[in-house]
């Protein structure tokens, strides 16, 4: 079962995960790098039936760390509400190339702290 897997490969990294609905789960995460380095928040994701084929599409976390700007002209601004509640944000960013990646959740959270780190 897909949510399973990922929920299992969070807990092998050391995350305390609470499964928060049908497809989602949410862990508390501490920033590694970048201008929110150190700051703990909440970090969830909506996991697609079909992981691990395909990725979730993107973080949801709280508290809300950008300007909510879901029409921005460049795709590495944008940011959304989230269905988490309304102190959540969400940001679209796909994983690059997931298909051609270990596809692991291990690997995706590694992007995860990559893209914390440049935004």
């Amino acid at each position: 079962m897909p949510i399973a897997d990922f929920a299992k490969g969070l807990q092998e990294l050391g995350l305390l995960i609470e499964q928060t609905g049908e497809n989602r789960v949410v862990f508390d995460y501490v920033i590694k790098a970048g201008k929110f380095k150190d700051q703990k928040i909440k970090m969830g994701f909506e996991v697609p039936p079909d992981f691990n084929l395909n990725p979730p599409h993107g973080p949801h976390f709280t508290p809300r760390l950008l300007p909510i700007n879901p029409s921005s002209p460049k795709h590495t601004e944008r940011v959304h509400e989230s269905p988490f509640g309304t102190d959540w944000e969400h940001l679209s960013r796909p994983f690059p190339n997931w298909h051609k990646s270990r596809r692991t959740v291990k690997e995706y959270m590694r992007y995860m702290d990559y893209l914390f780190e440049i935004l």
